[in-house]
């Protein structure tokens, strides 16, 4: 039968880590002389042993996952605290949308371990229920699942975290009700991690919209104003035509109304512009015009390193 961290038993781990920190002494390193994971092929041999240290509180992802420290290096092979923030920093936006219940303990798994004697992976059919609940979600962002999340890398009968409350039965939550790129409040987080999924973002209106397969196409008026262009070319810019992917269905307010300008953004996928966030321009609104001000100075997640 499977074992698994979870529920009542997942509450226990951080007692157990704090218990271990007391009888080493506060800083202390676990007496490794190697770490080598047994679950992966490419498993490295570090020189250092692994260490304990304190989830920082601008590790976004994981800094009220439940626990207070962490193993360094990760179960990514992440070996500076620089590196983890960098590459957990792109997943925080997907943990925004709720795609599945145990979406940050899967990640904070891998990124931000828990302290115990041994290195304990994430169930496979953990990795399962959140890919299939969150790919579509990533696919409407241009992004695909990644390979280092290979789910068939994780253990299927050996001890391995779970979520509480969360079951292999659990289904995933995959689309919310409103299109991913659609279904932001007016809020200054959710502007800015929309502009950093993004490769360019322009003010404009929608001249007219259309159903092209399970796609919705957005074709906007001539009249364009770049706030940033990333690799998007001028001449592009006046024949731009973005797609809200796998869109044809979901509800999006903002494409109900043609008469309003918008705060539009999107990324070059293949040889389509996606359409990955779209807010009204509202300088009424306290956020909006927040977000617009922090918006040249905001330091951005690096997606491309991540998604490959």
């Amino acid at each position: 039968m499977k074992s698994l961290i979870s529920q009542s038993v997942w509450r226990t781990v951080a007692l157990a880590l704090t218990t271990a920190l007391v009888s080493l002494g506060q800083g202390s390193e676990y007496e490794y002389l190697s770490w080598k994971s047994d679950l992966y092929n490419t498993g490295r041999i570090y020189d250092k042993p692994p260490q304990c240290v304190d989830i920082p509180d601008d590790l976004r992802l994981c800094h009220d996952v439940g626990y207070t420290q962490m193993l360094l290096p990760n179960l990514l092979e992440h070996e500076s605290m620089a590196e983890v923030k960098q590459q957990a920093g792109s997943w925080v936006p997907l943990v925004h949308k709720n795609c599945h219940p145990g979406t940050q303990v899967f990640l904070c798994s891998l990124f931000a371990p828990v302290c115990l004697e041994r290195p304990i992976y994430p169930c496979r059919w953990l990795c399962e229920n959140v890919r299939d609940g969150c790919t579509p979600i990533m696919e409407a962002f241009g992004f695909p699942w990644p390979e280092m999340l290979t789910c068939d890398k994780f253990p299927q009968d050996d001890v391995c975290i779970s979520a509480p409350n969360v079951t292999e039965a659990s289904k995933p939550a995959g689309y919310s009700p409103v299109c991913p790129p659609c279904d932001n409040e007016m809020k200054m987080d959710a502007i800015l991690e929309h502009m950093c999924a993004s490769e360019f973002a322009i003010k404009t209106k929608i001249k007219e919209v259309k159903r092209e397969n399970m796609d919705r196409k957005v074709i906007l008026q001539k009249r364009k104003k770049a706030l940033k262009l990333g690799t998007l070319k001028k001449k592009d810019l006046k024949k731009l035509v973005l797609y809200l992917k796998n869109g044809a269905d979901c509800p999006c307010s903002q494409l109900d109304n043609l008469s309003n300008t918008y705060l539009i953004m999107g990324r070059k996928v293949d040889k389509q512009y996606l359409l990955t966030g779209i807010h009204k321009w509202d300088k009424s609104s306290k956020e909006f015009k927040k977000a617009m001000k922090k918006l040249k100075s905001h330091k951005c997640p690096v997606f491309e390193n991540v998604f490959k």
